[in-house]
């Protein structure tokens, strides 16, 4: 046991100074992966490799023997053979702290905005220990996201965790923009991780607008970032997070996307010769996702919340997919875009006989939640009808709920759709929904 503590006591590090530490050389480029002899550092450390250009930073993401595999933080240029390794042993982590409100930053926190460098007081670390579930307040109160789809029939609440499962082209960002805009939480914290540089600077310029990013923080990982840092774009934004929780904040988390981070995962997996289990996905990455998710959800006595969308990328529309699968498992709710309500100009295309809110029935009145089923039930109708309708083959009044349905989804489908600049409060969706179902 002794000897065990003296080992990992080499590894400690001190925020005031470094210790002299062993240099590496390499040995071994394959493809994505560098491998490294003659140093010794644990699996999650940093390193610092020589290059052409200068000093590139890496990760140690694995081991075999005395081989040390390495995952850089950046694109592979100007690496030679033989080039010196050496561990870095200063404090890790990411700067915290409020002056963080309205800045762009990197998956590992330097600033992206052109605005200067970000001075906090604070650091945190990428992997925070995971609070106690017992420790965590329930969730009792609703939180105010600024759509009608969601904060009257699919309501969310404060602390809860739900996934935004979407193919490509149905609205995804842009029902995100229109959350930071329309909700009530104290700070918004974006995670763009994988997305196109086109659409990183669209959504800060456009959907986030000038507005918005005065509460929000914004951590772009773009689609051409390493696959460590895109892995660390995911992990930055919960820290930022648990930090304006932990001072007593309530947190809008979007997270674009969930389906990204478990990518990059597999492919550090695969480079290091982890093998796939499903779908050319190996293990790690299911046990990844449900420790990224639940570092969301309410704090404890006196703190915060961080209420979490996460989005998922369908392939085909299919929800079948392993994340998508994976990810509906360990949320507290899904909502679904279609794509077939999109094609018809329907936005936000919410699907809402798909969507579910798990944490609904807790925390609104037993009205709220009759007059969402009521509403579900006269969709349900509407579909299973709708062929029928259409060809002619059903006679009004041969059967009332379907002439009821009928007459009540045009003011149904208005109240659900949505402009992009809109933003309406949690009570007026109430009020307005009544006021549908009521005939009014």
């Amino acid at each position: 046991m002794a000897n065990l503590a003296e080992r990992l006591s080499r590894y400690q590090t001190t925020n005031t100074s470094s210790r002299p530490v062993a240099s590496g050389r390499l040995v071994r480029v394959v493809g994505l992966t560098l491998e490294a002899i003659g140093c010794r550092a644990p699996v999650g450390s940093q390193c610092k490799v020589e290059t052409l250009t200068g000093e590139m930073e890496a990760e140690v993401v694995g081991f075999s023997g005395e081989t040390l595999f390495l995952m850089p933080s950046e694109q592979l240029t100007g690496i030679m053979p033989g080039a010196r390794v050496t561990p870095i042993t200063e404090a890790g982590g990411i700067p915290v702290g409020m002056e963080l409100l309205g800045r762009v930053i990197d998956g590992v926190g330097n600033p992206l905005d052109g605005l200067g460098d970000i001075y906090t007081g604070e650091r945190a670390a990428f992997n925070a220990e995971p609070i106690n579930p017992l420790a965590r307040k329930p969730i009792k109160e609703p939180l105010d996201v600024g759509l009608k789809a969601v904060n009257g029939l699919l309501t969310v609440g404060k602390g809860q965790r739900i996934g935004l499962f979407a193919g490509s082209g149905v609205g995804k960002s842009v029902t995100l923009g229109m959350m930071t805009r329309g909700t009530t939480a104290q700070v918004v914290v974006v995670g763009l991780i994988g997305e196109r540089g086109r659409e990183v600077k669209e959504f800060i310029d456009e959907i986030l607008g000038t507005e918005g990013r005065q509460r929000a923080v914004v951590v772009a990982a773009p689609a051409d970032a390493s696959p460590l840092m895109r892995l660390k774009g995911c992990q930055t934004a919960l820290t930022i997070a648990e930090y304006f929780r932990d001072q007593g904040l309530d947190v809008l988390l979007l997270m674009d996307s969930l389906t990204r981070f478990a990518q990059a995962q597999r492919e550090i997996a695969l480079s290091v010769g982890e093998p796939p289990a499903t779908k050319g996905y190996p293990p790690s990455v299911f046990a990844k996702l449900p420790a990224l998710v639940e570092r969301a959800g309410n704090g404890g006595e006196h703190q915060g919340s961080i209420t979490a969308f996460f989005t998922v990328l369908t392939e085909g529309d299919d929800l079948q997919d392993p994340i998508a699968d994976a990810s509906r498992a360990i949320l507290d709710g899904h909502i679904v875009l279609s794509r077939e309500l999109a094609d018809a100009g329907h936005y936000p295309a919410i699907d809402v006989e798909r969507s579910v809110s798990r944490v609904m029935p807790a925390i609104v009145s037993e009205e709220h939640l009759m007059m969402s089923k009521a509403v579900r039930q006269v969709l349900s109708i509407c579909r299973k009808n709708q062929d029928l309708v259409s060809i002619g083959a059903y006679k009004p009044g041969t059967d009332q709920a379907i002439d009821q349905s009928f007459a009540l989804k045009p003011r149904l489908d208005g109240y659900m759709q949505q402009s992009m600049k809109e933003a309406v409060p949690y009570e007026m969706c109430v009020n307005m929904l009544r006021s549908v179902l009521s005939g009014q």
